[in-house]
């Protein structure tokens, strides 16, 4: 039995290390495609973030400080 075994793995290694070898490149190749999907991913939300954090703090600079600047910008129409 261990004879059979030998001589058809002899004969059939260069086919399975070249199976082997192929199947392991397509994994490498699919794990690197979901790795960059999660990456842009939160590349994205990171611009997201960044962009609802600038638009909060120039509201918070373009905001009367005091009751004078807002009634001011109330009267002149430009609140």
């Amino acid at each position: 039995m261990w004879a059979i075994i030998k001589t058809w793995l002899s004969g059939n290694l260069l086919r399975i290390v070249g199976w082997s070898v192929a199947a392991l490149s397509v994994a490498t190749v699919m794990f690197g495609a979901r790795q960059a999907g999660r990456n842009a991913e939160r590349v994205e939300q990171l611009k997201k973030s960044l962009e609802i954090k600038n638009a909060q703090l120039r509201a918070t600079l373009d905001a009367p400080r005091n009751r004078g600047e807002l009634v001011d910008r109330l009267r002149d129409g430009k609140f």
